[in-house]
């Protein structure tokens, strides 16, 4: 009788969030982080460079699209005197996916693609469901979860990548992640 008690009480109802552990409610996400390598991390202690590896981040100047789980945020800590991070709008993701996203082959994105492998119709509708949480990229078959990108155009402005955005600089969370983006594709 316990063994259907506990069967009872478990909540089959497994939002955004990875498997809860026993006893321990989801933690719901909330949105989409675009992280941005700006520092390379040659001279960094292990931890960090593995940390790094851990976020796919292998190379200067490289983006991936992370949720705002703790364990996500806790590895952002970590980095955080490396990497640029803030929330993309679907605008800037839909370019990103459009320009610098590509699948197996090297071969680019398109809105024929995404038409043929999800039940999405164009880039910017399978964006809008990635930032509500309705899909992700291991949905589409082959898509690579990185994006190279450029060095940005016009540098970094008065700001430098030795700092913090709150000291002026670049690195930690930066509100302005989406124009840095947009300048670097």
């Amino acid at each position: 009788m316990s063994t259907t008690s506990v069967t009872k009480t478990k909540s089959t109802n497994q939002t955004e969030s990875s498997v809860p552990s026993a006893g321990r409610e989801p933690i719901p996400v909330t949105k989409r982080l675009a992280v941005v390598l700006v520092r390379g991390y040659n001279n960094a202690i292990y931890k960090t460079k593995d940390t790094l590896r851990m976020l796919r981040l292998h190379h200067l100047n490289h983006c991936v699209i992370i949720d705002d789980r703790p364990s996500f945020m806790g590895m952002l800590q970590r980095v955080y005197n490396y990497v640029a991070y803030g929330e993309i709008d679907v605008d800037t993701l839909t370019e990103l996916i459009k320009k610098r996203g590509r699948r197996s082959g090297n071969r680019r994105i398109d809105d024929e693609w995404i038409k043929q492998n999800s039940p999405y119709q164009s880039i910017r509708e399978f964006a809008e469901a990635f930032l509500n949480f309705e899909a992700d990229f291991k949905d589409l078959p082959g898509f690579k979860p990185v994006f190279r990108l450029h060095p940005p155009r016009k540098g970094y402005g008065k700001r430098t990548i030795k700092r913090s955005y709150k000291e002026g600089g670049v690195t930690g969370y930066n509100p302005e992640i989406s124009e840095l983006i947009r300048r670097m594709m």
